[in-house]
């Protein structure tokens, strides 16, 4: 496969990761919003998925980026 169809291949990656990202991350923070708790008992639940979600998405953003300049260097 040519580099320039990996590249586009892990930028389409990364756009749909965010979007199924922010998806996730929506209907989390509904289904915590949705409880019966007062918002002082939800905000911990809430920073914290934020938090878990956000570094996931992180974590395969980097993935992403390691695999294309792996394999800028090997070409």
């Amino acid at each position: 496969m040519k580099l320039q169809t990996k590249t586009k291949i892990a930028h389409l990656g990364k756009i749909v990761l965010g979007i199924i990202g922010f998806i996730i991350w929506i209907d989390v923070i509904l289904t915590i919003a949705s409880s019966p708790a007062p918002f002082i008992e939800q905000a911990p639940y809430c920073m914290i998925s934020t938090m878990v979600i956000s570094g996931v998405i992180t974590g395969l953003f980097k993935g992403l980026d390691f695999w294309i300049t792996r394999e800028n260097s090997t070409n």
